[in-house]
Protein backbone atom coordinates (compact mmCIF):
# COMPACT_ATOMS: atom_id res chain seq x y z
CA UNK A 1 0.00 0.00 0.00
CA UNK A 2 1.35 3.29 -0.95
CA UNK A 3 0.90 5.46 2.32
CA UNK A 4 1.63 8.84 0.73
CA UNK A 5 -1.84 8.24 -0.98
CA UNK A 6 -3.89 6.00 1.20
CA UNK A 7 -5.01 5.69 4.67
CA UNK A 8 -7.33 4.09 7.18
CA UNK A 9 -10.68 6.40 8.63
CA UNK A 10 -12.59 5.02 10.99
CA UNK A 11 -16.43 6.34 11.20
CA UNK A 12 -18.92 5.10 13.75
CA UNK A 13 -22.42 4.66 11.70
CA UNK A 14 -25.24 2.73 13.90
CA UNK A 15 -22.57 2.06 16.48
CA UNK A 16 -20.47 0.01 14.37
CA UNK A 17 -16.75 1.27 13.51
CA UNK A 18 -16.32 1.08 9.50
CA UNK A 19 -12.48 1.54 8.41
CA UNK A 20 -12.82 3.71 5.28
CA UNK A 21 -9.66 3.32 3.49
CA UNK A 22 -9.14 6.91 1.31
CA UNK A 23 -7.39 7.01 -1.84
CA UNK A 24 -6.27 9.16 -4.59
CA UNK A 25 -6.85 6.68 -7.30
CA UNK A 26 -9.91 3.58 -8.23
CA UNK A 27 -8.06 0.18 -6.89
CA UNK A 28 -9.12 -3.63 -6.79
CA UNK A 29 -6.71 -5.54 -4.71
CA UNK A 30 -7.09 -9.42 -4.67
CA UNK A 31 -6.12 -8.63 -1.02
CA UNK A 32 -9.22 -6.75 -0.02
CA UNK A 33 -11.74 -10.04 -1.81
CA UNK A 34 -13.82 -10.36 1.21
CA UNK A 35 -12.62 -8.12 3.66
CA UNK A 36 -16.04 -6.18 3.02
CA UNK A 37 -13.49 -2.87 2.65
CA UNK A 38 -15.12 0.78 1.64
CA UNK A 39 -13.21 2.67 0.06
CA UNK A 40 -13.19 6.98 -0.90
CA UNK A 41 -11.84 7.72 -4.24
CA UNK A 42 -11.04 11.47 -5.11
CA UNK A 43 -9.53 11.97 -8.70
CA UNK A 44 -7.34 14.73 -9.87
CA UNK A 45 -10.55 17.38 -10.10
CA UNK A 46 -11.52 16.67 -6.40
CA UNK A 47 -14.42 14.00 -8.01
CA UNK A 48 -15.30 11.99 -4.68
CA UNK A 49 -16.65 8.06 -5.34
CA UNK A 50 -17.13 5.89 -2.27
CA UNK A 51 -17.87 2.10 -3.02
CA UNK A 52 -17.36 -1.12 -1.22
CA UNK A 53 -14.58 -3.36 -2.77
CA UNK A 54 -16.33 -6.75 -2.51
CA UNK A 55 -19.40 -5.29 -4.26
CA UNK A 56 -17.19 -3.72 -6.98
CA UNK A 57 -15.21 -6.99 -7.54
CA UNK A 58 -18.23 -8.94 -8.20
CA UNK A 59 -19.65 -6.84 -10.69
CA UNK A 60 -15.99 -6.94 -12.43
CA UNK A 61 -14.99 -9.95 -11.41
CA UNK A 62 -14.69 -11.63 -15.15
CA UNK A 63 -12.87 -8.63 -16.88
CA UNK A 64 -10.41 -8.42 -13.92
CA UNK A 65 -9.82 -12.15 -14.39
CA UNK A 66 -9.00 -11.82 -17.86
CA UNK A 67 -6.35 -8.45 -17.15
CA UNK A 68 -2.56 -8.91 -17.59
CA UNK A 69 -2.50 -6.35 -14.58
CA UNK A 70 -4.61 -8.14 -12.27
CA UNK A 71 -3.13 -11.08 -12.48
CA UNK A 72 0.98 -10.06 -12.71
CA UNK A 73 0.41 -7.25 -9.87
CA UNK A 74 -2.80 -8.66 -8.15
CA UNK A 75 -4.31 -5.30 -8.79
CA UNK A 76 -6.34 -2.56 -11.18
CA UNK A 77 -5.86 0.62 -10.82
CA UNK A 78 -7.59 4.11 -12.54
CA UNK A 79 -6.56 7.82 -11.27
CA UNK A 80 -8.75 9.64 -13.85
CA UNK A 81 -12.19 7.81 -13.03
CA UNK A 82 -13.69 4.65 -12.07
CA UNK A 83 -14.99 2.20 -15.00
CA UNK A 84 -17.61 3.02 -17.32
CA UNK A 85 -19.12 -0.85 -16.11
CA UNK A 86 -19.16 0.97 -12.47
CA UNK A 87 -21.25 4.44 -13.16
CA UNK A 88 -24.81 4.93 -12.47
CA UNK A 89 -24.65 1.87 -10.16
CA UNK A 90 -25.33 1.64 -6.55
CA UNK A 91 -21.52 0.93 -5.11
CA UNK A 92 -21.56 0.99 -1.27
Amino acid sequence: MDNNNENNVKLNKNNKTMNILKSKRFVVRKSLIGKNQVIEFTNKKGDTVTYNHDKVYSIMKDKLEKMNCFLKYKSYTATNNIPVVLRDKKLV
